[in-house]
């Protein structure tokens, strides 16, 4: 896709550049990873494959765990916003929006309810899990926001609601990409067979 900054361009895999990302929009090269702001996860590597237990194809999946190093002085809140960037409409599925985040150094955990939580696009306010097409390989983009304002948003926001509020109050961006793939289902009636 086309429409992206060089800054923004570089930090994503060539899979994963979707005009239509919230950091697209509310990112630029001056706030990108200003001060060493990062994004990271104990669970995988930038560009390492998402674990199944974080996606559909486990039925207890939960969201993964997430951390990050000081945000720059002045910081008020942080905010979380994860997208599919493989998605083919205008704007990426969304699949996390998070907010409320402390202004600081600082960690979500394995299955951890966010302090508050937006749609996403399924119109739940919770973890989105991946469930590509079997053998299709999606990229999604953890994306986080340090604002120098504190967000009055209510819990149930939408994207573009959270979007809007953030404008023009960003004092750094980073991101994070990990790849998933769908697996083939596996098939109830050979397993009950097997265990006979």
């Amino acid at each position: 896709m086309t429409g992206l900054p060089d800054w923004l361009r570089t930090a994503l895999p060539a899979s994963a550049q979707h005009a239509g990302l919230a950091i697209a929009q509310l990112g630029s090269e001056r706030n990108f990873a200003r001060g060493g702001f990062k994004l990271t996860s104990p669970a995988f590597g930038p560009g390492e494959e998402l674990d199944p237990c974080f996606s559909a194809e486990e039925e207890d999946a939960v969201a993964p765990p997430l951390e990050w190093n000081a945000p720059p002085p002045g910081t008020q809140e942080l905010v979380l916003i994860a997208e599919d960037a493989t998605s083919t409409g205008d704007e990426p599925d969304c699949h996390w929006l998070v907010w409320g985040l402390k202004g600081q150094k600082g960690m979500l955990l394995e299955g951890e309810t966010p302090p508050r939580a937006g749609k996403n696009s399924k119109g739940n306010s919770e973890w989105l899990l991946p469930n590509p097409p079997e053998g299709e390989t999606r990229q999604y983009v953890f994306q986080l926001f340090a604002t120098e304002l504190p967000l009055t948003l209510m819990p149930g926001a939408t994207r573009a609601d959270l979007l809007a509020t953030l404008e023009g109050s960003i004092v750094a961006s980073t991101l994070l990409v990990a790849p998933f793939t769908g697996s083939a289902a596996e098939d109830e009636g050979d397993w009950a067979e097997d265990d006979i």
